[in-house]
């Protein structure tokens, strides 16, 4: 008797095949092309992202917007990828589009603050960026060398070895002020003597010092003059170009070097003090 019911069943297994053939061939057929088309937009979307990737960097472009424009065209053709699957499926991709709209609605509502910085980190690489890896940039709050610039932050590496992450809604909010990227700069000293000093005296001491080391920039102008008269100094303003790796080290050995050659000749450089006066009150 059981054995009867497995030929039964196998019967009508067979005769359901037979009789929805068509449909079978059609699910089989729908399968084997959603697997096809998965396949080649992966290989497309991986081709076409890499190869971007390389023509830009190939035509000097900054490696940061290179990586952010093959990303984002890589998730594109996956995205359209998608698509055409839910499509070949026979779902209605406009109602899907419409539930991913209404849904992606809900969650900018809800994600505001994590989409302004993913909107400040497109138009950080995407508009001549004002800083790219490797340059050292001061955001106001925080400065540092520019480690990897993302969506949504980006990280920066301070003089102490601290790593800063930064949401890239701030950055666009506040003040960018990149160091390195320009070749030369301009460094600044004040320097401060005594009043019973005499001016051309201090300004040929001084430019004698600038004069000798070779780091400064002869083609680029170079300033010592009296800036004030303070309470208790007058400050002369020394200004020199150098190039940008040299400008701290050159600062540190004038600061030494104006130093040891006002010593030198006798120059005095005077420090805040006050008088006392004492008056006897006669009782």
């Amino acid at each position: 008797m059981e054995e009867l019911d497995v030929v039964n069943r196998i019967h009508n297994a067979g005769s359901w095949v037979i009789d929805n053939r068509d449909l079978l061939i059609e699910y089989a057929i729908n399968i084997v092309a959603v697997v096809l088309i998965m396949i080649t937009g992966s290989i497309v979307a991986r081709v076409v992202s890499k190869t971007l990737n390389k023509m830009m960097k190939n035509r000097s472009i900054d490696a940061t917007v290179s990586d952010f424009l093959s990303t984002m065209v890589r998730y594109s053709i996956l995205a359209f990828t998608i698509i055409a699957v839910l499509g070949r499926l026979g779902v209605q991709t406009a109602s899907v589009i419409a539930v991913i709209g209404a849904a992606g609605l809900a969650v900018g509502l809800a994600l505001q603050g994590s989409l302004s910085n993913f909107a400040a980190g497109v138009l950080l690489v995407a508009f001549r960026p004002p800083f790219r890896e490797g340059e050292f940039v001061d955001l106001g709050s925080v400065s540092g060398t520019v480690l990897h610039v993302q969506l949504f932050s980006t990280t920066l590496r301070s003089p102490d070895a601290k790593i800063i992450v930064v949401p890239n809604g701030k950055i666009i909010a506040g003040n960018i002020i990149n160091i390195t990227r320009e070749p030369e700069r301009r460094t600044e000293i004040i320097v401060g003597v005594s009043y019973d000093a005499d001016i051309d005296v201090v300004k040929k001491v001084l430019g004698e010092v600038i004069a000798a080391d070779q780091r400064i920039l002869a083609d680029k102008e170079v300033i010592v003059r009296l800036h004030e008269m303070a309470a208790s100094s007058l400050n002369f303003v020394v200004r020199v170009w150098t190039l940008n790796a040299d400008a701290w080290p050159v600062y540190w050995d004038l600061m030494e070097n104006f130093k040891r050659a006002l010593d030198t000749h006798q120059i005095g450089i005077p420090y805040p003090q006050m008088d006392v006066h004492l008056h006897q009150i006669k009782k």
